[in-house]
């Protein structure tokens, strides 16, 4: 038995012990699902605001949603610069529910410098919404719908907390092959890298968010010095979070499986441009952070497998605990909010290795002058010096 597999494979099962036992047993999340009776007291003057470029295909679906919630709401649509007609898809949605004067669609102004696309549209809803005097900000992605009593949901945990930024995580769409294989893993990783439990706790740093469902106290942001100061962000729901709790502000994120996103992943390519697209970003472009990133990920989902193929029975124990663990923890994403087959719960570690691919991938396009790019925007390259908020 070599000493460097030894070392190895004692550092993978501590690793592991770590992330099940005290990682404030992020794996162990459940649908929020508050009680009928529990909802009865909503806040008033909410205002949803729904940044959309070119998403003719699916805005209707999500307009109606938003529409239908038992939470009366104005929707002011940010359209930014779309050439496929989503504000006019939108408008014959809220015509055809009968509820035309709930939208207001915002034709989005030219980008400035220094500024990333969908903070910016956010940042112009917010302008608007300043008119209707709102208590709270629905920030929602346009490719999102909503079951009926979403953001009665939201508006009870805010109410409960009280918190200042309440998320749902919203159920990914996962059909296809590729689907199945790495959206559930997109979703553990996102936890295990931001659990909820610190999430909540004003004693941690840590501070996290799901952007395609987040519901705002606009006097907390206000105060926080607005969108303004997260101008230059690329992973905008972590950078809003990391600057509510900088100011005070309390945070809650957590799933729900009643909003649902229509985009889909047909092909391994696509969820690669939606992993490189903020990969490097998350790590502040350090190559340092990108050496650690690799190296973790090599010890902590790809060593339990290789460790089996060694020779000695205490390793190969040692790689089977660990792998073990990992399959226990990510199964309750991929059979209880997912509802597969347990058995994809083994594919872990190939999944890993994707993601670490789809960063390395992010590391070069980020270099090569053309990272963050997302419908012909690029957004987070060394030479365009946005500003550049810490991530969370």
């Amino acid at each position: 038995m070599s000493l460097l597999s030894t070392s190895i494979a004692i550092l993978t099962v501590a690793t592991w012990f770590y992330i099940a036992l005290a990682r404030g047993a992020f794996w162990r999340m459940k649908s929020a699902k508050p009680a009928a009776s529990d909802k009865a007291e909503s806040p008033r003057r909410m205002v949803a605001i729904v940044p959309a470029r070119n998403e003719a295909e699916l805005i209707g679906a999500v307009i109606t949603s938003l529409l239908n919630q038992r939470v009366a709401m104005p929707i002011l649509l940010v359209d930014d610069g779309s050439t496929d007609g989503t504000a006019d898809v939108a408008r014959r949605a809220a015509e055809k529910a009968d509820k035309a004067d709930a939208l207001t669609v915002i034709q989005g102004k030219p980008l400035p410098a220094g500024w990333t696309g969908k903070v910016w549209s956010m940042h112009q809803g917010i302008e608007r919404a300043r008119a209707l005097n709102p208590a709270w900000l629905l920030f929602v992605d346009a490719d999102v719908v909503h079951g009926p009593e979403t953001m009665a949901n939201l508006a009870f945990i805010a109410a409960q907390g009280p918190y200042d930024l309440v998320s749902f995580m919203v159920k990914l769409h996962c059909e296809s092959l590729p689907e199945r294989l790495l959206i559930p893993a997109f979703l553990y990783f996102f936890f295990m890298l931001y659990p909820p439990a610190w999430i909540r706790d004003t004693r941690r740093s840590t501070a996290g968010a799901a952007g395609g469902c987040m519901l705002v106290r606009a006097e907390t942001l206000e105060r926080a010095g607005g969108l303004e100061s997260i101008r230059g962000a690329v992973i905008d729901d972590c950078a809003l979070a990391r600057l509510l709790k900088q100011h005070g502000g309390k945070l809650w994120t957590g799933l729900t499986d009643q909003s649902q996103s229509l985009r889909r992943y047909e092909t391994l390519s696509h969820i690669e441009h939606m992993i490189s697209r903020t990969a490097f970003n998350q790590l502040k472009h350090s190559p340092l952070l990108l050496l650690c990133t690799i190296v973790g990920m090599v010890i902590v989902y790809l060593a339990p497998p290789l460790l089996l193929f060694t020779r000695s029975r205490p390793t190969i124990f040692m790689g089977a605990a660990a792998w073990a663990a990992m399959t226990i923890t990510y199964s309750t994403i991929v059979r209880y909010y997912y509802r597969l087959n347990p058995a994809w719960a083994l594919t872990l570690p190939l999944a890993a290795l994707f993601y670490l691919s789809a960063t390395l991938h992010s590391a070069v396009k980020y270099w090569s002058g053309s990272g963050g790019d997302w419908k012909g925007r690029v957004q987070d390259v060394p030479d365009r010096h946005i500003t550049k908020t810490p991530l969370c």
